[in-house]
């Protein structure tokens, strides 16, 4: 049977993190919290759940998930946003996995639901996400890009047929929060990377989003909080192309 670590990264997280953490207890051998010094009570419910605390200060998504990683005491690790959780049926089919005589792959995709405004969304481009989350450590690792980071595999994954819930956004003004900072974060990317964008492309980029989140990938099936979806979503991608541009002219 194979032990398995749960690795969570935080910030101001107390509304969340004890949802995330009560979604893998029982199925985790351990739980590691890195948190980028949090100001709220995050670190106090994590201790009370039996986490293993570490405090780091944050220089990226994908060198604090790593960071986790490389804390961890077994090979199989299972990475989990803090406004993430298992379903219950996920759990157990994760369960059931690491309890078998032979794992046929070094890692697995998890598919997951976005909740948002108060609706599991099925559509708006969010409904049939796989994210490589489960993987043995020997053979994989995260990449070192500030935002969008993802699990590098030495060979192809598998696919696990239940669901991580994604409660990404509370309400609209911590959306509007969150898109502030993770448009620095990947314009930062795109400079680092020699990226470049037209000006013209700013105001573009807004309408062709849009259209696509909104109608191509079925977003007003999710009524109102799709239409709010496919509209952030728009915004995010002009933004960033708008940071970009800035930061690259200084």
């Amino acid at each position: 049977m194979a032990k398995l670590s749960v690795v969570i990264i935080t910030f101001n997280e107390e509304q969340n993190i004890l949802r995330c953490i009560q979604s893998v207890t029982g199925l985790a051998d351990e739980i590691i919290v890195v948190d980028s010094h949090s100001t709220d009570k995050t670190g106090m419910i994590a201790r009370a759940n039996g986490c293993r605390f570490i405090p780091r200060a944050f220089d990226g998504y994908g060198t604090q998930k790593q960071f986790a990683v490389d804390q961890a005491r077994n090979r199989w690790i299972l990475s989990l946003d803090a406004d993430e959780c298992l379903t219950q049926s996920l759990k157990e089919e994760i369960a059931r996995l690491m309890a078998s005589e032979k794992i046929g792959h070094n890692g697995y995709l998890l598919r997951r639901n976005l909740v948002y405004l108060g609706r599991t969304m099925k559509f708006s481009g969010t409904g049939n996400e796989k994210l490589l989350r489960l993987f043995n450590r020997d053979h994989g690792r995260f990449n070192d890009v500030k935002v969008h980071e993802q699990v590098i595999l030495d060979a192809k994954p598998g696919l696990l047929k239940n669901k991580i819930l994604h409660y990404s956004y509370r309400d609209l003004a911590q959306h509007l929060a969150k898109t502030n900072e993770y448009t620095s974060h990947a314009a930062a990317e795109n400079k680092k990377n020699g990226k470049r964008y037209p000006g013209a492309w700013v105001i573009l980029k807004f309408p062709v989003s849009f259209i696509t989140f909104y109608l191509f990938k079925g977003g007003i099936l999710d009524g109102y909080p799709g239409m709010m979806w496919s509209f952030m979503a728009s915004v995010y991608g002009s933004m960033k192309i708008a940071k970009t541009i800035e930061s690259s002219a200084k």
